[in-house]
């Protein structure tokens, strides 16, 4: 999982253009906060790489079995209200399924979810490593 992502903030106040492999595309604050809302939020950028890489996790695991899935959503939110202490972060992630599934077929794309390259990096401990350049 070598990957690299570009990000720079220059300009608006809390826009960032963010780079990887020829695509590019924004992140902002909500002007509540001083940003111009033209883009997701750091914290809803997070999300969506969690829900698009179950999506994609589901979908290339029913392909693999030849099951029915015609459709998947993922739903997330974070859960401050769950939280057990300050340094936990709770989120809540439902997904939706279309298709002429079993409730042992529903039961295993479940499990699968949290298979995702991504749902394995929030859930184990992460290092990063920060330097001035």
């Amino acid at each position: 999982m070598d990957q690299e992502v570009s990000v720079s903030l220059s300009g608006q106040p809390y826009q960032v253009t963010i780079d990887t492999r020829g695509h590019r595309w924004l992140g902002d604050e909500p002007e509540d906060v001083g940003g111009g809302d033209t883009g997701p939020q750091p914290g809803e950028l997070l999300l969506s790489s969690l829900g698009a890489c179950t999506a994609i996790t589901l979908k290339m695991y029913a392909n693999r079995k030849k099951w029915p899935v015609e459709h998947i959503a993922v739903e997330l939110r974070y859960n401050s209200a769950a939280k057990p202490n300050s340094l936990t972060t709770v989120i809540d992630m439902e997904i939706h399924f279309t298709g002429n599934l079993s409730e042992e077929q529903h039961a295993r794309l479940l499990q699968i979810a949290h298979s995702c390259p991504v749902h394995k990096v929030l859930s184990n401990p992460i290092v990063i490593n920060t330097k001035a350049v």
